[in-house]
């Protein structure tokens, strides 16, 4: 038996081990002290370092064969091994950007204690792709959904490598896209990746759609929903449709809590995983369902996509929808959209290291007072959230310049009509999530 598993709690007690649930929770960073620096888990790895945790309990009593081998403040074991089985467990996430020698970790799981050559490329990933597409589509038409983000364009442009002119993309703006996005993702699609693209104009059926709706769980259905009959409509007027391509990720996978994902509990519905309906009239094609983020980018960059499009930063199906809290309207929709323009602008031409993977603005329920020259004023608050990441599964606050804040503050309360007070998120993910929604 060989193995390691993120979770170990969970696999400690189903191998007869003991948990306790912690008074205090812990969530995000963490400091690893490796009590058993000889074993080969912890080659190369100093006795403290940074770590990202997401757990409520600990291991208190271990199963039988295993060894302790960190710890944490809050967690008596953070890793743990049985040599013999060659099964490994760590409590902290060993894949992420934010633990420090997470990637020492797993290479030492697979080199020295798996021994698994390092033979693979995403150079293969492409030809196994190419031929499982080729196979299951035949000489059937496929649509691609586009929403202009890196996964859609990753997506498109591997199908369209293998079935040519067989693919048609449809790029809906749904009306909850940024500012000036909807003719910048035509533009991009049809000039630089030379696709055929279909832009179809629904601004008016999803407001109509979304009139009313605040709860976050059916704003994402009822657009994913919408995003479905939209796409199947226009299959309708193109010969022989039978699949949709779409960009879905393994996180969205894993949020959604489909069977494949093994997760606990849904986190959210994806509006291309779990707001999709039932049944539907066209074959699901999702090429990129198993992969994460940084793996897709490496995968665009192997496809020759242009620096711009592989680096962009990630932007939600349903848009701008579950970045207002509450009710989605013509006018809430544009005080979000200066404001996060102000916000990316600011930040785009900004000096920073690291420089956030993802920054944007959040339109709140929540009024306030404030006084503009001699008067009194009873409008919004917009928060800004900017994080640093790898793949999105966890992330951390960016530590952005006061001086940049302030500039983005007195710009939107200045620039913005109906915003008067400006806050930062400053929280990591976990214990929140990169959208508000």
């Amino acid at each position: 038996m060989l193995g390691i598993c993120y979770g170990m709690q969970l696999i400690a007690h189903r191998l007869g081990g003991e948990l306790v649930k912690l008074d205090r929770a812990e969530y995000g960073p963490a400091v690893l002290h490796v009590d058993d620096p000889t074993s080969m888990l912890f080659a190369g790895v100093p006795r403290e370092s940074r770590v990202w945790m997401s757990h409520g309990d600990s291991v208190v009593r271990l199963p039988s064969g295993f060894a302790p081998l960190a710890s944490t403040e809050r967690c008596n074991v953070a890793a743990m091994s049985d040599v013999t089985r060659k099964i490994y467990g760590v409590q902290f996430h060993p894949e992420v950007v934010q633990t420090e020698y997470g990637r020492v970790v797993l290479e030492n799981f697979l080199g020295r204690i798996a021994e698994v050559p390092r033979d693979w490329a995403m150079e293969s990933f492409v030809e196994t792709a190419i031929a499982e597409i080729r196979e299951r589509l035949g000489g059937a038409r496929a649509i691609c959904a586009l929403s202009g983000g890196v996964d859609s364009a990753v997506a498109a442009t591997l199908v369209a490598r293998a079935i040519g002119e067989q693919l048609t993309c449809i790029f809906v703006d749904h009306g909850l896209l940024r500012k000036g996005e909807a003719e910048q993702v035509v533009a991009a699609f049809r000039d630089v990746l030379h696709l055929d693209v279909r832009a179809i104009d629904a601004r008016a059926r999803f407001l109509d759609a979304l009139n009313g709706v605040d709860d976050p769980e059916r704003k994402r259905i009822i657009i994913g929903h919408e995003f479905i009959a939209v796409f199947e409509e226009a299959a309708q007027e193109i010969s022989n449709v039978r699949f949709l391509v779409q960009g879905t990720l393994y996180p969205d996978v894993i949020e959604s809590k489909t069977p494949e994902s093994k997760a606990g509990q849904k986190i959210k519905s994806h509006h291309n995983v779990g707001g999709l309906p039932e049944r539907m009239n066209l074959e699901l094609v999702e090429p990129l369902r198993m992969l994460f983020k940084d793996e897709v980018r490496a995968l665009g960059r192997v496809l020759g996509l242009p620096d711009h499009i592989v680096r962009r930063q990630p932007f939600p199906g349903p848009g701008l929808a579950v970045r207002i809290i509450g009710d989605v309207t013509s006018e809430r929709l544009q005080i979000l959209r200066d404001a996060d323009a102000i916000v990316r602008e600011e930040i785009d031409r900004a000096v920073l290291s690291p420089h956030p993977w993802q920054y944007f603005a959040v339109l709140t329920p929540v009024r306030s007072v404030g006084v503009m020259g001699d008067g009194r004023t009873y409008a919004n608050l917009v928060a800004v959230r900017a994080i640093t990441s790898e793949d999105g599964m966890t992330a951390d606050w960016a530590r952005l310049p006061p001086e940049l804040l302030e500039r983005i503050s007195s710009r939107i309360v200045n620039e913005v009509r109906g915003v008067n007070r400006v806050a930062y998120d400053i929280t990591t993910k976990p214990p929140a999530t990169v959208e508000w929604e």
